[in-house]
């Protein structure tokens, strides 16, 4: 039987479905064979020669593919139309001709199908072709790009700033506009500005509401009105005058629907709609495409196929109606830049299917789908028709106007099924309705009232807007989205809070060292050029090793000359670059550098390994020290008051806020110190709460029994705890609420005691009861359930533990998605199984190689983005 190979074991399952028993399909979990983390990988003195190496978990997977095709030599790669899926395609066909799996002369199919449906995988197979090698060496080319920035700027950013991670090609650039703009925030410096608004009255009496316009005869400006004084003048004197209708005038308009679904515009929708994180979004999207309800979902396409046109109006037609249809098929063109490798838009399979017909159990794939599904119906819907209203009210003596705007809309069209989010939420006057207003008619007065407005500063990006922002760029590619803002926060460089993205002082410091040292690199222009390059290598019409080669000669120029700094000269330089937000000015006009606290040292930027900081050059004498976000940043350091001649400080740490009783001494290294609980809020604390905290443990009691019993905070939260006279050790019981370690009373103290002596399995090492029970495994059989545990929510089936990735919820896990995890799983734990025999044989003076091998992940860095 031929043998199909496709990158996912639910891919698999769907296509040897249609395929049917003529067929073995079997899948290669992804990429088999990548750059070993180590030097010279990427030989950049014999053009650019690339070693590959098979991964450790990938090897039973290539056996696999290899014992089947002895049965029958006929290879069939069916991985994913893109340049990724190209490149594993590729490297199949390479590993299996080294081990002689199939002969240098046997040909090998090559089938790509952009859905998983039975007709377009049976068209598929009908077309073979051979693998693309553009696309191949397009991999090739962004591959060796991401090793060679990676592997060596990342040791030059380990050796010049201790705490730095490392640096990829794409991450860097993306992780500067995200501190780019935090500096636009910091640096905002905002305008007083004032709004007058009356509500009218009609002659029948329905009020409405128009704002201010004219004053004094001229048109106004958005500053004209700067401060309270004005804004009571133009009250006065739209008060004391009659207003009356001068103008109406009403316009029709018309709103079109958005294009169908790319990868690009995809996350961005999922992330304002639903919050859902780039990431999230294509591990849904990628669930929804191998069970064959979507066609492939990284794309820059947006054109759709006839055949799904003319489906998608079949379909409104029935829903909604023939007026719902416009007259010609509406058609979608690219305007992204850089736009290549353009498969179709992302879209049901099935458009006559929506998500209660496809009955899905996992809740974020129907919600995905019912996304694409709508907005892949309302592109081809009629546009919705409204009528835009402008009324002009003014005062005989045209010193004062008004104006009043409103819409209605005539016909809903796309928009009865969909409508697109918007990044930020906009006040919008035109949307509301305005009652019947007459030409002439008198507008009598029922109130006048002035806002006072501020500018804003530009807002913080979100993921969705950072993806927008990085395809205007032309940064990047869909593939490589979701991973490199995924890298940046699992970095620490960058972190989430709200569904905004903030970057961490370790991130502005390499983002600031970057940008004085290797400017060019994390450009702009840049790096969209440089895609620009890549995507004429796809296209063939650009020599790959020409491109990594003039890149290198530069590059590798750089990183020579940086290597010679030393730490103190690097600290120098980024001291002076981001002198305007370390030291700001001060109200009080004195110095911004001089230390706050003792008056004398000078301030300067340092580093650790939990990233920059600002401290006293008097250190050790002074130990004062600041976040770089500046003088009250969040975790700035302050003095609660004193205690006992103590002061009590309110500090930031690496592992959050606390408070700590005086400074270190050469006597008092350590002085006594306490970590704010859960739900305790750095700005909401005071001397009181502080001493409280340092106060712990609380002594509840004596226990009836003999010993004092205690509460206090503890690594895994609130406890309890008390140890009798003949017991070895002490007796710990969790509290659910943190209040309770200032407040549990000695009855209910002694009763969690003794439930915990009662129930000493209760905890870790008792029998949990399932968060969900999903059933038996299709397969082998055993239940399958949804477990609580210490680091979160986790599938179990017999013996096998597998993690639930943070992007799902325990309650929404289906069985499908147990068993694929459990499979992965325990694929990894069966090398672990195996380690003690290779621990048995490393004791023979012969087998040394496993050492060498532990060794080599202390090198590794960045590889791709």
């Amino acid at each position: 039987m031929p043998v199909v190979v496709v990158e996912s074991p639910a891919k698999a399952k769907t296509i040897n479905k249609y395929l049917g028993s003529d067929y073995t399909v079997l899948a290669s979990y992804g990429h088999v064979r990548d750059l070993p983390p180590k030097d010279g990988s990427v030989d950049t003195e014999n053009d650019f020669d690339m070693t590959w190496e098979i991964g450790v978990d990938s090897r039973k997977h290539v056996k696999a593919i290899a014992d089947a095709l002895k049965n029958d030599p006929n290879l069939i790669l069916a991985t994913d139309p893109d340049r990724e899926g190209e490149a594993i395609s590729w490297h199949l066909e390479e590993a299996l001709r080294k081990r002689k799996a199939i002969k240098k002369d046997t040909p090998v199919s090559r089938v790509v199908f952009n859905a998983i449906t039975k007709a377009a995988v049976t068209e598929a197979m009908k077309n073979p072709r051979e693998i693309d090698a553009p696309l191949v060496e397009a991999y090739l080319a962004r591959r060796a790009l991401d090793y060679l920035v990676g592997f060596n700027l990342s040791p030059v950013l380990w050796r010049k700033l201790p705490g730095a991670r490392s640096a990829g090609r794409v991450q860097s650039v993306c992780l500067r506009l995200i501190v780019e703009r935090e500096m636009e925030i910091e640096a905002f410096n905002p305008q007083e500005y004032w709004t007058v608004k009356a509500v009218l009255s009609t002659a029948r009496g329905q009020d409405y509401e128009a704002r201010l316009t004219v004053l004094a005869g001229k048109k106004l400006e958005k500053f004209d009105i700067s401060n309270p004084t004005q804004a009571e003048l133009a009250v006065q004197a739209i008060e004391s005058r009659e207003l009356s209708i001068t103008s109406v005038e009403a316009k029709p308009a018309a709103r079109n629907p958005s294009a169908p679904f790319m990868t690009s515009t995809l996350q961005q929708e999922a992330s304002r709609k639903f919050g859902m994180g780039a990431r999230a979004c294509m591990s849904t999207a990628q669930r929804l495409y191998e069970a064959g309800h979507i066609t492939y979902m990284r794309t820059d396409g947006i054109d759709m196929a006839p055949e799904a046109v003319t489906e998608a109006r079949t379909a409104i037609a029935a829903r909604f109606g023939d007026k719902y249809v416009p007259k010609e098929p509406r058609i979608y063109k690219n305007k992204a830049k850089n736009a290549q490798e353009a498969h179709e838009c992302i879209r049901p399979t099935n458009l006559e299917a929506d998500a209660a017909a496809l009955k899905l159990r996992d809740a974020d794939q129907a919600k995905l789908y019912d996304l694409i599904w709508k907005r892949t119906l309302a592109c081809q819907m009629e546009s919705a028709r409204m009528e835009r209203t402008t009324v002009e009210i003014g005062s005989k003596d045209e010193q004062v106007g008004l104006r009043a705007t409103g819409q209605v809309v005539l016909f809903d069209g796309f928009m009865a099924v969909y409508e697109e989010g918007r990044d930020d939420a906009v006040v919008d006057d035109d949307d509301k309705r305005l009652p019947q207003i007459s030409q002439g008619e008198a507008a009598p007065k029922k109130s006048v009232t002035p806002e006072q407005h501020h500018t804003q500063p530009p807002p913080r990006y979100t993921e969705a807007t950072l993806v927008k922002r990085m395809e205007e760029l032309g940064i990047g590619r869909p593939s490589t989205y979701a991973s490199v803002i995924t890298t940046i926060q699992d970095r620490e460089y960058v972190r989430k809070e709200q569904n905004r993205l903030f970057p961490e002082d370790k991130g502005r410091i390499v983002t600031i060292f970057l940008l004085n040292f290797f400017r060019k690199y994390v450009g702009y222009e840049f790096t969209s050029s440089l895609e620009d390059e890549l995507d004429d290598v796809s296209a063939g019409n650009r020599d790959y090793k020409k491109v990594l080669e003039r890149f290198w000669r530069d590059f590798s120029a750089a990183i020579a000359e940086t290597s010679e700094l030393r730490i103190s000269e690097v600290l120098d330089v980024l001291d002076e670059a981001l002198a305007p937000q370390l030291y700001p000015a001060r109200e009080d006009g004195s110095d911004p550098r001089i230390c706050p606290k003792c008056g004398q040292g000078q301030l300067h930027l340092k580093t650790s390994r939990t990233g920059g900081f600002v401290g006293c050059g008097n250190y050790p004498e002074c130990t004062y020290t600041r976040p770089i976000a500046g003088e009250g940043a969040d975790g700035d350091e302050r003095v609660l008051g004193e205690d006992a001649g103590d002061e009590i400080w309110l500090k930031s740490g690496r592992f959050g806020p606390y408070v700590q009783r005086g400074e270190p001494t050469p006597e008092n290294k350590k002085p006594p110190r306490a970590s704010l609980p859960k739900g305790w809020q750095k700005d909401d604390m005071d001397l009181e709460k502080a001493l409280t905290l340092l106060s712990l443990p609380r002594q509840i009691g004596e226990h009836p029994e003999g010993g004092m019993i205690s509460s206090n905070f503890g690594r895994f939260g609130p406890y309890v705890m008390h140890q009798l006279p003949d017991d070895a050790k002490p007796t710990y019981a969790n509290l659910k609420d943190p209040n309770d370690v200032f407040e549990l009373g000695m009855n209910r103290a002694v009763e969690l005691l003794a439930e915990k002596r009662a129930n000493p399995g209760r905890g870790r090492s008792a029998a949990a009861k399932p968060l969900k029970e999903l059933g038996e495994h299709p397969e082998s059989g055993g239940a399958i359930n949804v477990m609580e545990g210490r680091y979160g929510p986790y599938v179990k089936w017999e013996k096998v533990n597998a993690t639930i990735p943070k992007d799902v919820e325990a309650a929404d896990v289906t069985i499908e998605q147990a068993v694929e995890w459990i499979a992965e799983k325990a694929a990894k734990g069966g090398k672990k199984k195996a380690a003690p025999k290779k621990k048995a044989a490393a004791k023979k003076p012969a087998a040394k190689k496993p050492a060498a091998k532990k060794a080599a992940p202390k090198k590794t860095a960045l590889k791709k983005d």
